[in-house]
């Protein structure tokens, strides 16, 4: 996940935090970021195999390549993915829009967004129900939730991004109860069922470690599309 670093002062002067209208600061800009996107023949494939497709931001494009492994090995499905950086949940619904006109969408969809959206939280719900009106009630949407709570910024910023997290799971659990098809990765619950996994699953409160975080989150990721 892409995060703008703050602006540089005087070294007499302490740094100034601004911290938005919702304490966890501004989406940097995050079209220059790394990102990992399928061809289109690998997605062509993908659909025509019912295979899954995934759309994530940074976790995702550290992580995805070891999910579509384990997918193959464990469910033996073709999978494709369209991860980036620093991308929010509205930029992510407009690829799976661009990608179902373009090729059409396999049976089931893993949405791994909503990390970026700490920063404004109340647009989320609406990019859930716009990326599940294109996926339509047939498909099967699995979201994985969010946990962020950024170590290098100061703890009041720690402490807002806990709470926007919270109120981005809040909202996708809100539509889950609406949509039958919508089914929730509970990432940021297994993290708290065990406080220590805070340090051992992520480097900096927010990006898997590699492997134990990357290895747990993909299980779960796996565990849901089992059961989608």
């Amino acid at each position: 996940m892409h995060l703008e670093a703050p602006s540089a002062h005087a070294k007499a002067a302490a740094p100034v935090v601004n911290s938005g209208a919702y304490g966890s600061g501004a989406l940097g800009s995050w079209q220059a970021n790394n990102r990992v996107i399928s061809s289109s023949a690998e997605v062509r494939h993908v659909v025509a195999s019912d295979g899954v497709v995934l759309f994530g931001d940074s976790i995702a494009v550290q992580d995805g390549a070891a999910l579509g492994r384990l997918l193959g090995q464990q469910l033996g499905t073709s999978f494709a993915q369209y991860s980036w950086a620093g991308q929010p949940t509205s930029a992510a619904v407009d690829a799976l829009e661009q990608w179902s006109r373009s090729y059409g969408l396999p049976r089931r969809i893993v949405m791994a967004v909503g990390s970026n959206d700490i920063f404004d939280p109340p647009a989320f719900a609406a990019q859930v129900e716009r990326a599940l009106r294109i996926a339509g009630p047939q498909r099967s949407v699995v979201w994985v939730d969010v946990q962020v709570s950024r170590t290098d910024e100061p703890t009041v910023v720690q402490v807002a991004d806990q709470r926007n997290s919270e109120w981005i799971n809040l909202q996708l659990s809100q539509a889950a109860s609406r949509h039958p098809n919508l089914r929730i990765v509970h990432w940021a619950e297994f993290l708290a069922a065990q406080p220590e996994r805070l340090h051992t699953d992520l480097r900096d409160g927010r990006h898997t470690t590699v492997p134990t975080g990357q290895n747990a989150r993909n299980a779960l990721i796996l565990q849901a599309i089992r059961t989608s």
